[in-house]
């Protein structure tokens, strides 16, 4: 998620999220910055959409966990750039790893963690959004050209998710770290 916590209040907004590791997070912040100046990235996935919670975070700490740590630690692959048309936001899909970014989502996304979502759940790697009127087709060309430009690995093991808390300016601020510790199903 965007940012760290510096010390502003924290909102009754939460997600849960696997990190981009370098050398792609790197890139991806990079690349980030350039299409949108003044944002605070930080590469990463969303399993679960920012939410608000009826819960305490105890409970949706423990919650989360349980339900992660049953997952086998998986890889993701980003692949191509592409625009959601209704939003005009840019991203990077995700093929490898897609199919058990959905279950997580599918598996957390009941009882105190639910949310009824405004999009549906599609895994992908966010490079620009709250673009102004008339500015995706430049933007995404751009992104479409660094991308291309990138020889380093697209691939990454996702081990590790992070429940994560946003803050009242934006900022997000990590509040558990989950294993993925499930036995793979062959």
């Amino acid at each position: 998620m965007e940012g760290s916590s510096n010390g502003a209040e924290r909102i009754n907004l939460f997600a849960l999220v696997v990190y981009i590791p370098d050398p792609l997070a790197r890139f991806l912040d990079n690349l980030r910055r350039e299409l949108t100046p003044g944002c605070l990235p930080r590469a990463h996935v969303t399993i679960l959409p920012p939410r608000p919670l009826d819960i305490s975070v105890a409970a949706a700490t423990e919650k989360a966990g349980s339900i992660v740590s049953g997952f086998a630690p998986f890889d993701i692959a980003a692949c191509d750039v592409k625009i959601f048309d209704s939003t005009d936001v840019i991203y990077i899909d995700i093929h490898d790893g897609e199919r058990e970014l959905r279950e997580l989502n599918r598996s957390l996304n009941i009882g105190p963690l639910a949310c009824e979502e405004q999009y549906p759940y599609e895994p992908h790697l966010t490079l620009a959004q709250d673009l102004k009127p008339g500015q995706a087709s430049r933007i995404y060309e751009v992104a479409r050209q660094r991308w291309a430009a990138y020889h380093q690995a697209r691939r990454i093991r996702a081990e590790r998710a992070f429940l994560v808390q946003s803050n009242a300016d934006g900022t997000w601020v990590d509040l558990a770290e989950f294993r993925l510790q499930g036995v793979p199903v062959a």
